[in-house]
Order: structure tokens, then C-alpha cells, then sequence
């Protein structure tokens, strides 16, 4: 009984204060709010890290990650580890339905975007490539039937981890079963070796995406060139109000006139300060006010 409760002690707890802490850091930092309810996930994330490091407290753990050292090798690691990154092939499928029967031709008829000029598309999310990988195969399949369209898709995230597993745009096979069957067959490759039920994003469409870092709560996106189209999905369900109205300005500052913003089904805005009208569900267009 006595090794049972030496052993107990010994297990590291994340204090009230040194939740605070971190949540604070968070919330400035990437803008994530971090309720009292996400403790025992940060907890529990966070654990692995204490053991690589060889620290045997959370409070030393947060006077690692806030020294200057820290702040150089410790924050990307500690990115990683706090940021969710739950994502599906043709995840809300109806979007990318949308997305060639009207966004797309839309673009095309009143502002040229397409034929002798890039539709410009940034997936402010990326996690592990789903998405952008969803947006590329629906408009090169598009492209088929439109001569002289081209497309790029820009695909950020804070996670450095799920960037480098999205660029090399390796998946399980049964991550697949959402993408239809025509579609599988022009755009995933089946790894040669039949033991490793493996597929891979064929190295032409992989050309489409390009993945770079990027904070959204950067006051510079260091994005030169005006988008067509923004997916910005599941993302603001992880702001409080504040932050999501200053990051929706932002977005509309990214955007074209008459270019369109995706958000999550479950993500509605208040158009009524922003230069935007809905179109459909999760479906915005940028007007001139």
C-alpha cells in the first residue's frame, strides 16, 4: 500500500495556477480560448513532453517553455502537442459541391479568375492535408471540363507536425472511403508493397498544394496576393468573440471583391460589420460596402 501511494505522488499534476498560465499564453499567443474544462486535456498532452524532457513537474515545464530557451526549441513542440487537428477527406461534402457549380463559374464569368490567371484558394487550416487535398482533386477534376482554368491552393497551419505529414501526402487506406471512387482512381497512388495498406497523393496534384506555416493571429499573413477563395473551417469554434471578429476582418482583407469565404456548418457570422452576404450554409461572398 505504501509503493502504491509513492507511486501516486510521483505522478505529475497541472495546477489550477499553472493551467492558468498556459491558457493565458495560449489565448494571446494563438488565440485558442482554454476553458477550465480543457485541463485535464493539456494535462494529459502534456505529459510526454515532461517525460522527453526529463522534468518531473509541471511547474518546471512552464518555467522551461517561458525562458528564452523555451520560447526558441520548446514552442514548437509545445504547438504540436496543444492544437487539435481533427479533419476527413470531403469533410461537409455540400461545400465542395457548391464550390464547382457556383463559386467557381461565378469567379470565372464576373471577375476572370481561372483562364490566363490562377484561382487563388487558401485553406486556412490544413491539419494533415485532407482539406486542401479535397479542394485540389474537385478543381483539377473541374478543370477537365473548363479549358485553360489553373488553380493554386495555399495551405496553412500552426502545427509544423501536421504540415510535415500533409506535404508528404501519405495516408491509411481506409482514410479514403469519403473520397468517391472516380476520384480515388485519378488521384491516389496504392503503395506497391500489399502488406502496407498505404495510399499517397499522386505527385501532379501534390504540385497544386503548397503548405506553409502560419499563425492566424499574425497581424501580417505575409500573403502578397488577394484570394478567390477562402476555406476557413472549424476554426473559429476554438475563438472566443473578440478574437473571431479581428480574425474575420482580416480574412475579408484577404479576399477579392466577389470572392468567397467557407466557414464550418457550425460557425455562423454576423454579416451585418463585415462585407459579406450569405449565400448558402457556411457560404459567404464578399461585396463592396
Amino acid at each position: 500500500m505504501i509503493q502504491t501511494t509513492e507511486a501516486i505522488d510521483k505522478v505529475p499534476y497541472l495546477s489550477k495556477y499553472e493551467f492558468k498560465k498556459l491558457g493565458t499564453f495560449i489565448h494571446s499567443r494563438f488565440g485558442i480560448k482554454m476553458p477550465g474544462s480543457k485541463r485535464g486535456m493539456i494535462e494529459s498532452r502534456l505529459l510526454k513532453r515532461l517525460s522527453t524532457l526529463g522534468l518531473k513537474s509541471y511547474s518546471g515545464y512552464c518555467d522551461y517553455l517561458f525562458s528564452p530557451e523555451g520560447m526558441e526549441t520548446e514552442l514548437t513542440q509545445f504547438i504540436n502537442v496543444i492544437t487539435t487537428n481533427k479533419t476527413d477527406f470531403f469533410r461537409e461534402a455540400r461545400h465542395f459541391t457548391y464550390l464547382v457549380e457556383k463559386a467557381v463559374p461565378a469567379l470565372l464569368t464576373y471577375n476572370g479568375a481561372g483562364p490566363g490567371k490562377n484561382l487563388m484558394v487558401w485553406c486556412c487550416a490544413s491539419s494533415r492535408g485532407h482539406e486542401p487535398y479535397t479542394l485540389a482533386m474537385v478543381l483539377d477534376d473541374f478543370s477537365r471540363t473548363c479549358s485553360g482554368f489553373n488553380f493554386s491552393v495555399l495551405a496553412t497551419d500552426i502545427s509544423s507536425r501536421v504540415l510535415d505529414i500533409a506535404i508528404q501526402g501519405v495516408y491509411d487506406a481506409g482514410e479514403i472511403e469519403p473520397v468517391p471512387m472516380e476520384l480515388r482512381k485519378k488521384y491516389l497512388l496504392k503503395n506497391k508493397d500489399k502488406t502496407k495498406l498505404l495510399v499517397r497523393i499522386v505527385p501532379e496534384l501534390r504540385k497544386k498544394v503548397r503548405f506553409q506555416h502560419l499563425n492566424l493571429m499574425d497581424k501580417d499573413f505575409r500573403i502578397r496576393r488577394k484570394m478567390d477563395i477562402i476555406f476557413c473551417r472549424n476554426v473559429i469554434i476554438y475563438f472566443d468573440k473578440e478574437t473571431t471578429e479581428k480574425l474575420l476582418v482580416k480574412l475579408c482583407d484577404q479576399l477579392i471583391p466577389g470572392g468567397f469565404i467557407f466557414m464550418g456548418h457550425s460557425e455562423l457570422i454576423d454579416c451585418s460589420m463585415l462585407p459579406l452576404v450569405s449565400l448558402a450554409p457556411a457560404v459567404y461572398q464578399k461585396v463592396n460596402r
